[in-house]
């Protein structure tokens, strides 16, 4: 489990998500951040099923990309700004941890997929 790179991948976008937690952000950034960290930590349980696992880390860049640019707004949006921290790009960098590790488990698959046929076609 802990060998493939998508896990550490996937660790170590749930570790920049919890360290969000320790932020004063308001609530719904926190129920964003919370359907993130379901998604991975799902992902990271689900090893058997790789397609749930690639759909759910997935879904999960695609809800940090969403909570960035809301963020972003939100941050643009507001007279007079308040100050950054540098937890503030925590969640691009998970998102592209999450899509690195979906393409990390597409490659996996891949690999099982032509296992399966190589074998299909020897015992023929």
């Amino acid at each position: 489990m802990w060998q493939r790179i998508q896990t550490l991948y996937l660790l170590i976008a749930s570790g920049l998500l919890v360290a969000m937690y320790f932020q004063p952000y308001g609530t719904w950034f926190i129920v964003l951040f919370s359907l993130a960290l379901a998604c991975q930590v799902l992902a990271i349980v689900a090893l058997k099923s790789r397609t749930l696992q690639m759909r759910l880390s997935n879904l999960a860049g695609l809800l940090l990309v969403g909570l960035q640019a809301w963020m972003c707004i939100a941050y643009f949006g507001t007279e007079p700004r308040p100050v950054l921290s540098f937890t503030a790009v925590f969640p691009i960098v998970a998102a592209i941890l999450d899509f690195l590790a979906a393409r990390a488990i597409l490659r996996d698959e891949l690999l099982v997929r032509s296992a399966s046929r190589l074998r299909a076609s020897k015992r023929k």
